[in-house]
Formats: structure tokens, sequence, C-alpha cells
């Protein structure tokens, strides 16, 4: 059972949270939540969920290496978002980094912070489907703790502009 939201209550103010990887179709959901943050009064928080392995204790020095690795990575593409977010919007969004399961890891999130009023995420265009996060996040949905805004992945920002 997730906290109450307090989004709208005095001293709060709703966050649109986003979760960054690097497909093609993020851009979409980061400047979506970015500019109906901005038109609300609201915020944004980006997540980047590093998927960590089980680790071998005898390679334990390549584990540390390799997760140093996947946090330059995570920052790079938080950068990135946090750039996007700043200039479509002009925000500076809040930026999380976690580890484990990503679906686990935005659960926890959400639970955490009781501000987090929607999910943002963006379907996929290819042929392959809408994406692994919408798919999985889909056969859920219908428990989840918040709404999930789903962006479709092939609309310019002209059209995302005329809806947030």
């Amino acid at each position: 059972m997730s906290r109450k939201r307090r989004s709208y209550e005095a001293g709060h103010k709703p966050k649109f949270l986003v979760v960054v990887d690097d497909t093609e179709e993020c851009d979409r959901a980061i400047y979506f939540a970015s500019r109906r943050a901005s038109r609300i009064g609201g915020a944004v928080v980006l997540l980047h969920v590093i998927e960590i392995e089980d680790r071998n204790q005898q390679w334990l020095g390549v584990a540390d290496i390799m997760k140093a690795e996947a946090h330059e990575e995570a920052n790079v593409s938080l950068d990135r978002a946090s750039a996007r977010a700043n200039g479509a919007a002009g925000i500076t969004p809040e930026r999380v980094i976690r580890e484990g399961a990503r679906s686990e890891e935005i659960l926890k999130l959400i639970d955490e912070d009781e501000d987090i009023a929607i999910l943002v995420l963006a379907a996929g265009t290819g042929s392959e489907g809408p994406g692994p996060l919408v798919a999985t996040l889909g056969k859920t949905a219908g428990t989840f703790p918040i709404p999930i805004a789903v962006v479709p992945g092939n609309l310019a920002d002209e059209e995302l502009d005329a809806m947030s």
C-alpha cells in the first residue's frame, strides 16, 4: 500500500515522474512532463535505474568498476534529460539514481515521495511494440498507486505543447 498522495495540499506541489533511459521515445516523456509541470506549477523527477546483475564475490573488484561506470553513464543520461527539461520548460528537475529492478525501484520512489502525482512514460513507435517499460507497467497499471500517462512517441513538440 502506497502512502497517501499530498501533491495538492498546502506546502506541496505535484511532481511528474519520468523514467530516464536511452530509448528514443524517452525524450517525448521528458518534454511532455516538463511542459505540463511548468504549466501547473509542478515539478519533474527524473529517475534512472541501474539494473545490477548478481555479483559473484570473486569478481567483486570488476563489479565495483562496472557499478562506477554505470553510475557515470546514469549521470550523463540525467544531464541530457535535465538539459532537455530546462530547455523545454525552464525548470530544473530533481534527479534520482537507483539500483535494482526497474519496476520495483519506480514503486519504491513513488512510495517515498508523496508528492509524485503521475508517472509519465512514452511509447515506442517501432514494430517491436510500445517498449519494455510501457509493456511491463501496462500489465500492472490497474494496481498502480498513481495514474500512468503514456505519451505517443511519434508526437512532435508542437503537438505536445497543445496538450500540455
